[in-house]
């Protein structure tokens, strides 16, 4: 377990979104309510459903609520313009997707290059090459997504996630479009590459028996946050 500062990394204050199904609003999030401190590694439980991509995305800025805040360290990212979130996200945030989503007609080293060079960041090469090793892909430079297995995808996205060094990590279902050796590797990665750094992870995941490795359990259900942590111990 990684030991935390006490500081807040990601604040969720009275939360609320809703989508509109048949003409009527449909809840996913109910002024749900939440922190998450520097340095830990949370697991975000929930049935399928139940809001868990929607409260990353909205936490990431990719999407916005109707109601509440979401505070990344002393910013509000729910308060500002689209462009602003756009940068924020792009220097502070990394993102694991659950299908990938590598650029297909960009190779390896492209995918992981393409963040810092939005960013302006220098030695680029350097970077990509540093983490492609660790990931155990650093002869896969010039190979493109869709001659990867679906493991090696997401070790190129985790890679990706990484890149320009965000002090949040968000991943959804991260492992659940893999089989169960790969997922151990995955999560193993996040052991020994991510929690190392000291940065914040925050992982939706259906899998308790991933989640009893974070520091911390957040269930989400009838659109609140409840913290069950100990709960299946």
């Amino acid at each position: 377990m990684n030991s935390v500062n006490g500081n807040i990394a990601i604040s969720i204050k009275n939360l609320s979104k809703n989508y509109i199904e048949g003409g009527k609003p449909h809840a996913i999030l109910r002024c749900a309510n939440a922190d998450i401190y520097e340095g830990e590694m949370v697991a975000l439980l929930g049935r399928s459903g139940s809001g868990k991509s929607t409260l990353l995305n909205l936490i990431s800025g990719l999407d916005t609520p109707d109601e509440g805040d979401v505070s990344i360290g002393a910013e509000k990212i729910t308060q500002m313009s689209d462009e602003h979130r756009t940068l924020f996200r792009r220097e502070h945030i990394g993102f694991v997707y659950q299908f990938f989503n590598l650029i297909p007609t960009l190779n390896v080293m492209e995918n992981l290059k393409l963040i810092l060079e939005l960013n302006d960041q220098e030695n680029a090469k350097v970077r990509c090459v540093e983490l492609l090793d660790k990931v155990g892909l650093g002869t896969r430079l010039d190979t493109y997504p869709d001659a990867l297995s679906g493991g090696e995808q997401q070790r190129v996205a985790i890679a990706r996630a990484l890149v320009h060094k965000p002090g949040i990590l968000l991943a959804d279902e991260p492992t659940g479009n893999l089989d169960e050796t790969t997922s151990d590797e995955i999560w193993d990665l996040f052991d020994t590459l991510i929690r190392p750094s000291g940065g914040t992870i925050l992982l939706a995941t259906h899998s308790l028996t991933a989640a009893k490795r974070c520091d911390r359990m957040l269930e989400l259900k009838d659109g609140k946050i409840h913290d069950i942590t100990g709960k299946y111990d």
